[in-house]
């Protein structure tokens, strides 16, 4: 349960939405956010005070695509595998995460989807789990990534629908080139659920036309999706010009080149971009094989591929893709801190009691030293980490 008691954090460098307080403070009580300031706060004997000596307070990061980690995957349907991951993200700053799934059998999918939805909620010393992203099967097989190409199929509507009805399905990522998929995207949209362009060959007419119909999202933008050419924009051309759609980036420095990264944010500004891990159940785990559905993930060096060397998600964390975006972005943090936060609260529509740091917002809240590591994490009022 979140502390009874009010605590306030003093001497912080804080990051909000009318700009960066190089020294201030926070008070939380229960879960939610009560007060906040520049300069020092006012007395006050009954409260727990925690000294930030000058570390940077950021809402904490909200992950929109994440698999799994610490051995566990979403896919395995395990209320013990998903309250693990939630305590695993933590420690690197996550507080709210949406768990996500492969393609694979209507059967799997169902049953991921019912655990996330029984398990939904404040997780113990952990992140709290929002609901899910269905990351395919509707998607393109001449894109599929580590996607099961065998399992890849056109939008069912009884099959989808299904999942729909249960109302934790926060964004649903498919191939809009197919007009089987198209009705999909409307339904999502009329029920308020983000809709993303993913492992997709579309053309970038195809792209537009799935935007007019309610498509708002880009899943891990440039990988897997028809390419940027000057006489052939695709996919990555109608994303980038798109104002409606957020782009997210798996920014490792391997899925995508931080030159790339700074384009995005060139082409899409600090509210444009979410960072994501897409994170696989290898992260957090020494190198070696980790099963997806029949296959094999092989993790070496970090990097995560298939046997054919395919990528298949990744094994960072996020303050480990934030500092990697400050650093190819060359802004300071205090110009783009959204997108590891309030760009992912506005994509799924929890802004606003998530994603930053304002007054009767939930009391999500992560300190950084100077190397971007965690010091502390705090989720809806509760320390779930302190280093």
């Amino acid at each position: 349960m979140p502390s009874e008691n009010a605590v306030l954090i003093e001497n912080a460098r804080i990051m909000t939405t009318s700009g960066e307080w190089e020294r201030g403070w926070l008070r939380w009580h229960g879960s939610q956010i009560v007060g906040m300031g520049p300069g020092n706060a006012l007395d006050d004997d009954d409260i727990e005070v925690i000294d930030a000596s000058g570390l940077t307070l950021l809402p904490g990061f909200v992950d929109v695509h994440v698999h799994g980690g610490m051995g566990y995957d979403a896919m395995d349907a395990d209320p013990r595998g998903l309250q693990t991951v939630a305590q695993f993200y933590a420690r690197h700053g996550v507080t709210s995460f949406l768990a996500t799934t492969w393609t694979d059998t209507p059967t799997r999918i169902t049953k991921a989807l019912e655990t996330i939805a029984a398990s939904k909620g404040p997780q113990v010393h952990g992140a709290t789990l929002i609901g899910a992203h269905v990351e395919g099967p509707y998607l393109n097989p001449q894109k599929c990534g580590a996607q099961n190409l065998g399992l890849i199929r056109r939008a069912d509507p009884e099959e989808a629908m299904d999942w729909l009805e249960m109302g934790v399905v926060r964004v649903l990522s498919l191939a809009p080139e197919y007009e089987e998929n198209l009705w999909l995207i409307q339904e999502c949209a009329n029920r308020g659920i983000t809709v993303s362009v993913a492992h997709s060959a579309a053309t970038y007419d195809q792209v537009l036309r799935a935007v007019q119909l309610g498509l708002r999202h880009a899943t891990h933008t440039f990988n897997a999706m028809s390419e940027l050419h000057h006489r052939n924009p695709g996919t990555v051309g109608a994303v980038l010009t798109s104002p409606e759609v957020r782009c997210e980036l798996i920014a490792d420095n391997i899925h995508v080149h931080p030159a790339m990264m700074k384009l995005l944010l060139s082409a899409k500004g600090p509210d444009g971009v979410i960072l994501i891990t897409d994170a696989i159940r290898g992260t957090g785990m020494p190198d070696g094989e980790y099963p997806v559905d029949d296959r094999t993930i092989i993790v070496k060096n970090g990097v995560a591929r298939l046997a054919d060397g395919t990528l298949a998600g990744s094994t960072i964390t996020m303050e480990k893709a934030l500092a990697n975006f400050v650093k190819a972005s060359g802004r300071p943090i205090a110009e783009i801190w959204q997108v590891s936060s309030l760009n992912a609260a506005r994509a799924i529509g929890i802004e606003d009691r998530k994603g930053s740091l304002d007054v009767q917002k939930d009391a999500d809240l992560v300190l950084l030293d100077d190397g971007m590591n965690v010091q502390m994490t705090v989720a809806e009022g509760l320390i779930v980490y302190r280093r």
